[in-house]
C-alpha cells in the first residue's frame, strides 16, 4: 500500500500512522468490547506494536480487567478518551488497532468475525462471513505470510524482554 495510513483520536490531539497494513483484522462481537465501545462490535486490526508511529499526542494507558485475568490495556486520548489501540496481555509488541479511528476506516474489511455467540440479533453478517463462536486457530485462518510477520514480531517481543 502506496498511500499513508494515518488515523487519529475524536480531537485530533492523538495522530499516528501505520508503516505496514494490519496482519489480520478481527470484527469482534464479545461483551467486553460492546461494553468498551458502546456498540454492537469493535473493528481491530492486528499490527505490530513498532509500526504504530505516533505523529503527534502521547496517548493515556488505561488498564482493564479479563474474563481471562490477563491485563488489558487500551490506549486512549487523554483529552476525548477516543481508544485508539489495546495491548492485550501486555505484550509490547502487537497492537489491536481500533481500525475505525483510521482516516479510511473502510481501507481494511474483516477477515473474520469472532464471539458471534454474543452478537447482537439485529446485526447481519454477509454472506460469506469467516464466523466463529469464540476464538479460532490462528494457525489455520491467517494467510502464510502475517504468520511469518507474528511470529518475527513475537521473536523480537521476547528478545526485548530478555534484554
Amino acid at each position: 500500500m502506496s498511500e499513508a495510513i494515518e488515523g487519529g483520536c475524536f480531537c485530533g490531539r492523538v495522530r499516528y500512522r501505520l508503516r505496514r497494513p494490519p496482519m489480520f483484522v478481527h470484527c469482534c462481537h464479545c461483551r467486553d468490547c460492546q461494553r468498551q465501545v458502546g456498540s454492537a462490535f469493535v473493528i481491530n486490526g492486528i499490527v505490530e506494536a513498532e509500526n504504530v508511529v505516533l505523529l503527534r499526542g502521547e496517548p493515556a494507558i488505561v488498564s482493564l480487567s479479563t474474563d481471562s485475568g490477563r491485563p488489558h490495556d487500551v490506549y486512549r486520548c487523554a483529552d476525548c478518551q477516543s481508544a485508539l489501540w489495546s495491548d492485550y496481555g501486555r505484550r509490547k509488541w502487537l497492537s489491536f488497532l481500533r481500525l475505525a479511528t483510521l482516516d479510511r476506516p473502510s481501507a481494511f474489511a474483516p477477515d473474520v468475525h469472532i464471539y458471534t455467540r454474543s452478537k447482537l440479533g439485529w446485526v447481519p453478517l454477509m454472506a460469506g462471513a469467516r464466523v466463529f463462536d469464540a476464538y479460532y486457530d490462528v494457525q489455520a485462518e491467517w494467510p502464510e505470510e502475517s504468520l511469518a510477520r507474528l511470529n518475527e514480531a513475537r521473536a523480537k517481543g521476547k528478545g526485548q524482554a530478555r534484554s
